[in-house]
């Protein structure tokens, strides 16, 4: 059981949701699968934008439900190399690709696994050391994700937790592949807003949230890997109306507009939140979060 102060604890309490109430002028819900870049330039700029993000990302950016990491962890294989068990409390080794913070990769090294946290931001993984320290089974590695430099065959589990479509995807599914031990697992998994509800879907908008995707969205991997399984888990995540407003703060877009734009997106949420949904200044808002999770395993020749 989580302890009260624990981010999945903060992830499983649930608030009431707020009334639907009108929502005009708010576009379809996307039909894309994944995030639209322009470019390649300007995918590798917004994803440079996380680098120096650790503190605010971490406080606001939401964890990951225990429903959501025991499904992860019932498909783990039953034994190791040397025939023990690999399930949670045998010894199973674990890379989460894209750590950051290391929200995910607590939450496993939590339930006993031995943990890498692989991301190129070294200010993250910093945020991710300073996370705890009563896990001692979780390590930093500073590395791509479509490289890792780590030994071939290591992981029973390898993760990628709002990560994955900042890859290339074929270079990641291979260094995946190199990465698995026979029968090991790749989780891919996305909390995002849940634009299934009127007032999330234009909070998501005002807010240029780039993780509206289709609600039957499926991520781009290579051949080298077959999908086992998926799951759709919702749920929400209380949170003070000023701290909703900061949310926006974490997103690429915002990250890197200018400083006009900027305030304009958070005086528009500012707007949204207590004048147009009513919310007073400082309340808690229940705010609704769908989290995906897919399960691959190598593909058989």
């Amino acid at each position: 059981m989580s302890s009260p102060g624990s981010p999945q604890a903060r992830s499983e309490r649930r608030a009431p949701r707020v009334p639907a109430g009108p929502a005009p002028n708010v576009p379809p819900v996307s039909s894309r699968h994944q995030p639209r870049f322009r470019s390649a330039e300007r995918k590798e700029a917004l994803a440079a934008a996380f680098q120096d993000q650790g503190e605010d990302y971490d406080r606001l950016r939401p964890g990951y439900p225990g429903a959501v990491v025991d499904a992860i962890l019932t498909h783990l294989p039953d034994t190791d190399d040397d025939g023990s068990a690999a399930g949670a409390d045998g010894g199973a080794r674990a890379v989460d690709l894209g750590a950051g913070t290391g929200k995910l990769a607590w939450a496993l090294a939590e339930r006993g696994l031995d943990v890498t946290a692989v991301d190129t931001s070294a200010a993250m993984l910093e945020a991710a050391r300073r996370r705890g320290s009563s896990a001692p089974s979780l390590t930093t590695h500073l590395a791509p994700a479509e490289s890792t430099g780590l030994p071939a065959g290591m992981a029973h589990l390898v993760t990628a937790a709002q990560a994955w479509h900042w890859f290339d995807a074929p270079a990641a599914t291979i260094e995946v592949t190199r990465l698995l031990a026979p029968g090991g697992v790749l989780a891919l998994v996305w909390n995002t807003l849940d634009v299934a509800i009127p007032w999330v879907h234009r909070l998501s908008r005002i807010m240029h949230a780039g993780d509206v995707q289709r609600e039957d969205f499926e991520p781009a991997v290579g051949p080298e890997l077959a999908l086992i399984e998926r799951r759709v888990h919702r749920w929400e995540d209380p949170m003070p109306s000023h701290d909703v407003i900061d949310l926006a703060r974490t997103r690429s877009y915002v990250i890197t507009a200018a400083a006009e734009r900027r305030n304009r997106v958070l005086a528009n949420l500012d707007w949204y939140l207590h004048e147009h949904l009513g919310h007073a200044r400082g309340s808690t808002i229940g705010v609704p979060y769908r989290t995906d999770l897919f399960l691959y395993r190598a593909a058989v020749p």
